[in-house]
């Protein structure tokens, strides 16, 4: 498989990393391969295929079969530089002719998941195969339906070899993907870290969520805080996010897609940052503030000597303790400041919002709604 404009060895220029493909772009490949032995007796390898921004990779073949009425061909998935769990993942295509007429039709096959939920882009029963990739694979087979003068009336049934058991490192059985792996991808092209595919999945999230008529949503960071929103609220799991470090992602779709109330629930170290303004908390992003929060200190009843303790300390965790065994309330004062930056993303939206902060066994440190009143002491 070449590179993005021919070259394999092509990167992105900004960060010197080497893109890959996505899973919609590998199946497109397959998928024209396949057809093309089925017309003309012999699989293109490698297989060219334009993306929807213009760029034309070639793909390697690393299975191919041609039997009677149907052929198929493999591709495995390079994701360049980026951690996805699906590099290396081989995407099948297998073609059949059908009567005239009846269009491209797409099947799941092993390894490839099934919408049993409303919410997603697709119908509940079809395929996961998103609406780019299809759109990919249909112009594709009508290109090559022209070079050799055939109708283009197929089926194509994807599958993913161990797609169902990658599936589970995601978020597919959250959003009621079933079976296996969605085959995903706008552009066709997987940009290392740009953490595309995680924040798709937020937005996915919330759409599921509002479609099952859920109207209290909880953005949490990882698994703790998802124990902690649960035992506290009792959301059932359509109703959990998992934001991760994207704080800004969820608040931003929840403005243009508003639901009743909206928690936010995570570490007393990561809703410091949100606290300072950041909407991005992943430590490669965003840093602790400790002068920060010998502020927000201040600001909740510390005096002069804890305040310089608190600029002093070595981790965030560090200035709770330090804060806590003096008394005061730093956890809620953070919650409370995190809470009026995420408002502020939210711009008037109709959403009630309330944030959690809790500590790494996922007690409750520090909490802000509309509701509390965040006790100060005077110095």
């Amino acid at each position: 498989m070449s590179g993005v404009e021919g070259g394999r060895s092509a990167q992105l220029k900004h960060t010197g990393l080497r893109p890959g493909w996505t899973t919609g772009a590998c199946a497109t490949a397959a998928a024209t391969a396949a057809y093309t032995a089925l017309l003309a007796g012999d699989f293109p390898d490698p297989v060219t295929i334009t993306l929807p921004r213009g760029q034309t990779p070639a793909f390697a073949l690393a299975v191919e079969e041609l039997a009677d009425g149907t052929a198929m061909a493999g591709v495995v998935k390079d994701a360049g530089d980026d951690p996805d769990v699906t590099h290396g993942a081989l995407i099948r295509a297998t073609v059949r002719r059908l009567p005239a007429g009846s269009g491209v039709v797409f099947r799941a096959g092993p390894g490839v998941g099934t919408v049993t939920r409303p919410g997603l882009p697709l119908e509940v029963g079809e395929p996961a195969i998103n609406p780019v990739p299809r759109q990919m694979m249909r112009d594709h087979i009508a290109e090559v339906a022209a070079r050799h003068g055939d109708a283009g009336d197929v089926e194509i049934t994807v599958s993913v070899d161990g797609g169902e058991q990658i599936a589970r490192s995601t978020w597919n059985i959250r959003l009621g993907i079933l079976g296996g792996l969605s085959i995903l991808g706008t552009t066709g092209i997987v940009v290392p870290y740009s953490c595309s595919a995680w924040i798709d999945s937020i937005r996915r999230g919330v759409d599921v969520a509002r479609a099952a008529g859920r109207t209290h949503l909880a953005g949490c960071t990882g698994a703790t805080s998802e124990k902690t929103v649960t035992a506290e609220y009792g959301l059932p799991l359509d109703a959990l996010l998992d934001m991760g470090d994207f704080a800004g992602a969820v608040l931003k779709y929840v403005r243009r897609h508003p639901v009743d109330r909206l928690t936010l629930c995570g570490g007393f170290a990561k809703l410091s940052k949100l606290a300072a303004g950041h909407l991005d908390l992943h430590s490669a992003r965003s840093q602790v503030d400790l002068p920060h929060l010998a502020g927000l200190a201040r600001a909740a009843g510390a005096g002069s000597a804890l305040a310089t303790a608190i600029e002093g300390a070595n981790t965030a965790l560090g200035a709770l303790q330090l804060a806590t065994a003096d008394g005061v309330p730093l956890g809620d004062e953070v919650a409370r400041t995190a809470r009026d930056q995420a408002l502020a993303v939210l711009r008037g939206a109709p959403v009630t919002l309330d944030v959690l902060c809790i500590d790494r066994a996922g007690q409750v440190v520090g909490r802000a709604d509309p509701k509390c009143a965040i006790p100060r002491r005077e110095r």
